[in-house]
């Protein structure tokens, strides 16, 4: 069993370090069936030769988030089956699907989100049942303000991606991808918080070595990129105003910076502009017919911006597309935009 005291044990042995984290993955993948959906690889030459893509905007709450946020929870009323009640902290995701999963297993459940976070996500949360706390909830304090509550409440922390049960969830993922693609050469994956990149990068990296498991973020949220450059644990000084909401976090967590950057099971982490991702995502929705947010567009975006290394001759490339929940406001924008262009002549991303 993984405890949280072992994520820095034996930086020396990333053998014995994968064949623990990957069988907690595999028992994770053993404890979602019937509460996740396993979602199709998909064949994405529309967008370029040898590319496929893992639409995660087809689970339970529109994004990948659900694997880590039951996995985490299940296991709690594992440990203990006395639970009342559940916190977290989100920029949306996460918090519906922990606020799914409570509603599911009949816990209390309490989301704190930051002032002005995306208003369908918030919609959302509210939906599904759980308390929404934003009034003075920054980006920069919103974890501060979680603790605090945690502390007089008494609920349950599920973090959104530094805590290894997020994860293992998130990492059943890179089994599904293992399983569906034998030409597997290249995972690319959104960074924000770490956890969907690292679940991955164990998963993948315990059955096959050779293949590269690449990060993009956006070049207004580059924390992780600056940590592969520096070897140093880097965070932002302020929240960045990415149009990715999803990966907003100020740094990547404590578990995600040991899988990335200390074991390097991460290849390497590439960025990407605000212009890239709405180009992508107008791409996938246009080209793929799949809703994707600006989060889960970003590996798209840096495909399309050629900053993918081709795949061994042979090999594919496989593409997380983390999430579909779409600002309406910013859906008509860009589409608006994009009709204007074709109506002069302009042509489709």
């Amino acid at each position: 069993m993984v405890t949280e005291t072992d994520a820095g044990a034996d930086l020396g042995n990333n053998d014995g370090f994968l064949a623990e984290h990957a069988a907690a993955i595999r028992e994770a993948a053993w404890r979602l069936a019937g509460h996740v959906r396993r979602t199709p690889t998909l064949p994405a030459d529309e967008i370029a030769t040898g590319v496929a893509v893992k639409p995660e905007m087809l689970q339970p709450t529109g994004s990948f988030k659900v694997r880590g946020a039951f996995n985490a929870t299940l296991s709690l009323l594992g440990r203990s089956p006395d639970a009342r009640g559940v916190i977290t902290v989100s920029s949306g995701n996460h918090g519906q699907a922990v606020a799914l999963a409570a509603r599911n297993l009949g816990l209390d459940c309490t989301v704190v989100m930051p002032e002005g976070s995306n208003p369908v996500k918030v919609a959302a949360v509210r939906a599904l049942g759980a308390r929404v706390v934003s009034e003075g909830v920054t980006g920069a304090n919103r974890e501060e303000r979680a603790r605090e509550l945690q502390e007089r409440t008494g609920l349950a922390m599920i973090h959104p991606f530094d805590a290894w049960d997020t994860i293992h969830g998130q990492g059943t993922i890179g089994l599904e991808l293992l399983d569906d693609l034998a030409d597997l050469g290249t995972v690319v994956c959104p960074v924000g918080g770490g956890g969907l990149i690292s679940g991955c990068a164990i998963a993948v990296k315990a059955a096959r070595p050779d293949v590269r498991v690449i990060g993009v973020e956006p070049e207004l949220a580059a924390d992780a990129a600056a940590s592969m450059r520096s070897s140093r644990h880097e965070r932002l000084a302020t929240p960045p105003a990415t149009i990715a909401d999803g990966l907003r976090s100020l740094s990547i967590g404590d578990r995600g910076f040991e899988v990335i950057v200390r074991r390097r099971l991460v290849d390497e982490v590439v960025t990407v502009t605000e212009a890239e991702i709405e180009l992508a995502m107008l791409a996938v929705w246009s080209r793929l017919h799949l809703v994707v947010e600006p989060s889960g567009a970003v590996g798209v975006a840096a495909l399309m911006a050629g900053r993918i290394p081709p795949s061994p001759a042979g090999s594919r490339i496989a593409v997380v597309l983390s999430g579909g929940n779409v600002d309406p406001a910013l859906s008509a924008r860009l589409l608006a935009a994009h009709a204007a262009r074709l109506a002069t002549g302009g042509s489709a991303p």
